[in-house]
């Protein structure tokens, strides 16, 4: 990348951008924009995607371009040739090929011009497969950004390019079916991106096979041209085993994932808190939906009791929200067990909140409006008023909800009124609380009108933001921040609500299969999943909401989340469009 004629500062970056944005205008039914991770100086490590990168049923092998992870120029350069190249093919390619590509995994190698490591002291070049500290590495976010991001497109074929002085092929492990095509040699480099997705079992899925070209450029293109006209000639092609895995997961029925994680969800309330008590809930729903002989009431009621809280006090002196939703499940074990105090206690915690002067927030709310109260909120308040009838449970809610004034003109949320960020997380607290208050609001209550409106313009925000694979990033207005777990849950669950009980019409169906698409991807047969924001506060930048580590594994609030999502996507009328 040169620098201006006009003697103003370069902005590399910034060129790359605009010369796939022009690629995408020339193909606009083949590409969008998009970003694949964020470097540690904030800079989106761009990307664009086909149209069917994401698309179950599409048969046109997926491959992957990537270069740039050296931050050299003539790197980037080659790729964009490349997809030039391709653009320029039409259907001679295209029909075939679906293409994706990252040009420049190293943005801030680029913009140092050093063409090694990037500004951080690290090196995307190496280091595969990362290990922790996910998103948030010191020295080297840009290789967890491309492992996470890359396995989950899961592509039949990565391919790197490199510039070179000599023309070269190498394949990785998975690759060596495709080998004599090209004449490629086995490849050499531990550590290295496309190294480590050849072996093992990369991000719990499988091996994607790997080809790196090095080339001068004006070798590029023919080799590039047998590889592009072999593709389809290729009688063995299938999908690669992560894709394979990926579409096993996916065509698991939303029962079956449901059943999955209640035998891990759901089983104990220590501490009592929401993000253990919505398990509770959806073992009891999943039970109420799909009864057999593991009637989970009786067993959810023992543990509960012996861990104290049917005691007069189980909260001890300043609860939180959180740890009073953490007996959301109240009504619904009293109507499994037929014993009232477990809904009792659910009113007694709701009687907790002390109603206040229009423009305060009622305690034990956080004064400032935390999205989060919107959840808790809506859930315990909404609860008391179905159990007890008693409206003034219903009048702190709807002054709470209304006074926020946290919801923004582009229809998203804050955190809270001192945190003017758009966590990913914050808004799906805020979707599920309207979801909540819209589920207990009588009709013809006259605050349900102004929370419904404040509901459709959120989604409307979202659904803009949701991105192809279906999942929504954990900072929203932030391209490249990861696609965050529980966020998705979230949506799919307050939306799947919606529709089912009426306040919600067929536009919103697409956006929530997708979004069980990628959700039902991100959950293997043990209940683990695939990058949930850990516990957050308010944060004091954009910085730290980025920064926020991401859950790999096993974790109560993403399980529960899930489990809520299942159960109310299969509640849904089985003809519903």
């Amino acid at each position: 990348m040169t620098e201006p004629s006009d003697g103003g500062v370069s902005d590399p970056i910034g060129d790359i951008r605009t010369y796939l944005e022009t690629l995408v205008k020339r193909r606009p039914r083949l590409w969008t924009m998009s970003a694949c991770g964020v470097t540690r100086s904030g800079d989106q490590i761009p990307a664009i995607i086909d149209a069917d990168a994401y698309i179950p049923t599409a048969t046109r092998a997926r491959v992957l371009l990537i270069s740039g992870l050296s931050g050299t120029a003539t790197d980037v350069e080659q790729a964009l040739g490349a997809l030039d190249m391709f653009a320029s093919g039409g259907q001679r390619y295209a029909g075939d090929i679906a293409l994706s590509a990252i040009p420049c995994g190293n943005p801030e190698g680029l913009l140092t011009g050093r063409g090694r490591g990037n500004a951080s002291g690290g090196d995307p070049r190496t280091g595969y497969p990362p290990e922790g500290d996910f998103y948030n590495h010191e020295n080297d976010p840009e290789s967890r950004y491309l492992w996470r991001w890359i396995c989950f497109q899961a592509p039949d074929l990565v391919l790197e390019l490199v510039n070179s002085n000599e023309t070269r092929w190498e394949a990785n492990a998975a690759a060596l079916r495709l080998a004599p095509a090209v004449a490629a040699r086995p490849m050499w480099g531990e550590g290295t991106l496309l190294d480590a997705l050849g072996n093992g079992i990369p991000n719990g899925l499988g091996p994607i096979p790997g080809l790196r070209l090095e080339a001068p450029s004006a070798r590029m293109g023919p080799e590039l041209g047998r590889l592009w006209n072999f593709i389809p000639q290729f009688g063995s092609w299938e999908p690669s085993p992560a894709r394979q895995a990926l579409d096993s997961r996916r065509s698991r029925s939303r029962l079956r994932i449901a059943s999955i994680l209640d035998s891990v969800y759901g089983h104990q309330l220590d501490p009592v808190n929401y993000t253990q008590g919505v398990g509770i809930s959806g073992r009891l729903r999943l039970a109420a939906l799909a009864p057999n002989d593991q009637r989970p009431a009786p067993e959810i009621a023992e543990f509960l009791e012996r861990a104290g809280l049917l005691a007069d006090d189980p909260f001890g002196d300043s609860p939180s929200g959180a740890n009073l939703a953490g007996v959301i499940w109240g009504p619904e074990l009293a109507e499994a067990t037929g014993d009232s105090r477990w809904s009792d206690l659910l009113v007694k915690v709701a009687d907790r909140y002390q109603a206040v002067a229009p423009g305060s927030a009622p305690p034990p709310s956080d004064p400032d409006f935390r999205t989060e109260d919107m959840f808790m909120n809506g859930a315990i308040l909404g609860r008391a008023f179905e159990v007890t009838g008693d409206a003034r449970y219903l009048t702190m809610l709807t002054q709470f909800m209304l006074d926020a004034g946290i919801q923004q003109s582009n229809g998203l949320f804050w955190h809270c009124r001192s945190a003017p960020y758009f966590w990913g997380r914050g808004n799906g607290f805020a979707l599920m609380g309207l979801s909540e208050t819209l589920t207990y609001l009588p009709e013809d209550h006259p605050a349900r009108e102004r929370i419904l409106d404040m509901c459709l313009k959120l989604l409307d925000a979202l659904i803009k933001l949701q991105q192809p694979s279906g999942m929504f990033t954990n900072v929203l207005d932030q391209p490249g921040s990861y696609h965050e777990f529980t966020t998705t849950c979230m949506f799919g669950y307050a939306v799947a609500r919606g529709v089912r009980l009426g306040w919600l019409d067929a536009e919103y169906i697409e956006p929530l299969r997708l979004a069980w698409q990628g959700v039902s991807e991100r959950i293997d047969e043990e209940g683990n999943i695939v990058d949930a924001c850990a516990s957050t506060g308010v944060q004091t930048g954009i910085r730290e909401y980025l920064d926020r580590p991401a859950v790999f594994g096993l974790d109560d609030r993403s399980g529960g989340m899930a489990l809520w999502f299942a159960v109310e996507l299969e509640r849904l009328p089985q003809d519903t469009p």
